[in-house]
């Protein structure tokens, strides 16, 4: 979606809101696709002194399946989103990703919006922030409880465990 902005781009202090739903549900972050429901995108571009300034709050709730015990949860996502909008780049090699280029007079939300949606979400997906994942031999969720595993002692104390079996 193109938002016109050719009215303010001379005019100091002019704004032009927008708001704007998207569908990420094919965006694909680590196999999984957590983004099923439609993002949604409320904001504005104001010139702040000559500057184009794009200011936006996205949400939505992410589907995501824990990275460490497996287990679906939802999670609100929000993010307080700000940019700058340039007519031209002064220097394409040290472009970073808070600047977005104008096409014509107007600025590409698609753009502007799936970039800083995807450079702000999470690498891992993690249930609580103090999940206790699986057990490694029997794939119980620790989260629910222990499992009845005993312990392996470690190949490199074994030594020291012969010494105490030989004590008794």
């Amino acid at each position: 979606m193109l938002l016109e902005l050719g009215k303010i781009i001379d005019q100091p202090g002019g704004v032009v809101p927008f708001s704007c739903e998207m569908d990420f549900s094919e965006l694909d972050f680590g196999g999984s696709r957590p983004a099923s429901e439609p993002v949604l995108a409320v904001g504005q571009v104001r010139n702040e002194a000559g500057v184009l300034v794009f200011t936006a709050a996205v949400d939505t709730v992410l589907h995501c399946v824990c990275d460490r015990c497996a287990s679906p949860f939802d999670r609100p996502f929000h993010l307080d989103a700000e940019a700058i909008l340039v007519q031209e780049l002064m220097d394409e090699q040290n472009e970073d990703d808070r600047t977005f280029l104008l096409q014509g007079d107007a600025a590409d939300l698609d753009e502007i919006i799936t970039t800083v949606f995807v450079l702000n979400m999470d690498s891992k997906f993690l249930c609580r922030e103090d999940c206790k994942g699986l057990c490694a031999a029997c794939g119980k969720n620790l989260n629910d409880g222990p499992c009845s595993c005993k312990a392996e002692p470690d190949p490199r104390l074994a030594v020291l465990a012969q010494l105490l079996k030989d004590k008794e």
